[in-house]
Parts: C-alpha cells; sequence; structure tokens
C-alpha cells in the first residue's frame, strides 16, 4: 500500500435535512429552531444571541448588522447568504454546508467550526481571532484579508482558492492544505506556517515574506 503524502484532508460535513418547515417572523434570544427553513428573509439587524439552529436551511437571507453571538447551528445548510458586519462571536458550526456567501467585516472571533465546508463566494475582512477550525474545507472562495489571530486550523483545506492578505499572528496550524490557493499572500505571520503544506512555486511567492522575517536583505 502506497503511503499517504500530503497534509491529512478534513473530514466533511454530515448534514441530511428532514423535509423542512418555514419560518417566517423575527429571530429571538435564545431561540431554537429545529427543522425550519429561512428563505429570502431580511434579518438585519437581529437581535438573536444564544439561538439554536438544529436541521436548518438559511436561502437568501440578509444578515447585516444581525446579533448572533453565541449562535449554535448544527446539521444546517446556508446558501446565498448576505451579511455586513454580523456578530458571530463565540458562535458554534458543526456539520454545516455553505455555499455562495457574500460576508463583509463578520464578527467570528473565538467561534468554533468543525466539519464546515464553504463553496464559492466572498468573504472579506473576517474577524476569526482566537477561533477553532477543525475539519474545515474552503472551495472557490475569495477571502480578503481574513484575520487569523491567535486562531487554531486542524486539517483546513482551501481549493481553488484567493487568500489574500491574510493575518496569522499567533496561529496554530496542524495539516492545512493551502495547495489549491491560487493567489496566496501574508501581512504577518509568515513563521506560522508551520504545519501547512504549500507548492514550490507558492514558496517561491513568500520568499519576500521569509525573508523579511529573518532579517535577511535581499539585493541584486
Amino acid at each position: 500500500m502506497t503511503p499517504r503524502t500530503g497534509p491529512k484532508p478534513p473530514r466533511p460535513p454530515a448534514v441530511s435535512l428532514p423535509e423542512l418547515r418555514p419560518h417566517d417572523g423575527p429571530l429571538e434570544p435564545e431561540g431554537d429552531y429545529d427543522g425550519e427553513s429561512f428563505t429570502s428573509l431580511d434579518l438585519t439587524g437581529a437581535d438573536a444571541p444564544g439561538a439554536r439552529f438544529l436541521d436548518c436551511a438559511l436561502r437568501g437571507v440578509t444578515l447585516d448588522e444581525a446579533g448572533l453571538r453565541g449562535a449554535r447551528l448544527t446539521d444546517c445548510v446556508l446558501d446565498g447568504v448576505r451579511g455586513v458586519g454580523t456578530d458571530l462571536v463565540n458562535a458554534r458550526l458543526r456539520d454545516v454546508e455553505c455555499a455562495d456567501p457574500r460576508l463583509g467585516g463578520v464578527l467570528v472571533h473565538g467561534a468554533s467550526l468543525s466539519r464546515v465546508r464553504v463553496r464559492g463566494g466572498k468573504l472579506d475582512y473576517v474577524n476569526l481571532r482566537a477561533a477553532t477550525l477543525t475539519d474545515v474545507t474552503f472551495e472557490g472562495c475569495v477571502l480578503v484579508e481574513p484575520d487569523l489571530a491567535g486562531a487554531t486550523l486542524t486539517r483546513v483545506a482551501f481549493r481553488d482558492c484567493v487568500l489574500r492578505d491574510v493575518d496569522l499572528t499567533g496561529a496554530v496550524l496542524a495539516d492545512v492544505d493551502l495547495r489549491g490557493v491560487a493567489e496566496l499572500s501574508l501581512v504577518r505571520g509568515v513563521e506560522r506556517l508551520a504545519g501547512a503544506t504549500i507548492t514550490p512555486t507558492q514558496l517561491l511567492d513568500l520568499a519576500p515574506a521569509f525573508a523579511g522575517h529573518l532579517g535577511v536583505r535581499v539585493e541584486p
């Protein structure tokens, strides 16, 4: 048997939704939502800290400035979710499929993401400081200035992605696969790439950052 090479791949989410009943109306703090479908709802400014979503689908939902601090999403599907300034601090996402999100300035620091797959979409200025990402896959995503300072990433893969101006200050990486990143740049924390796998081409692209970290002057 040929030995495995490269990082351990993320375990995919296991989402199998039951027949859902439609939800209409605002979200409530500490609300329990089980087997509900949220479709084309404008939840701008919703105040629902600690809300719990189990076996739910959110499709075409707007979450601008929504307060979902400490929310729990388990066995959920998110499709075409939009949000600017959404508060998901200390949220817990487990077995979540997310397709084509458009999120900007979202607060996700201290959150826990386990068996989450994000396909397509764009994430701008997402704050994932001190978050824990385990078995997370990004496919065909554009991530601009993601803040991963102090985050822990275990079995995380980026496939056919753009990862621009990343902050990895104090981050801890294990089995992180960056080989599928078409555009990769870091603003801080290049020394934290231990635990990641990159391509030879990416190594050349990152050479100035490594040299800067080591204090090496490169001149013709």
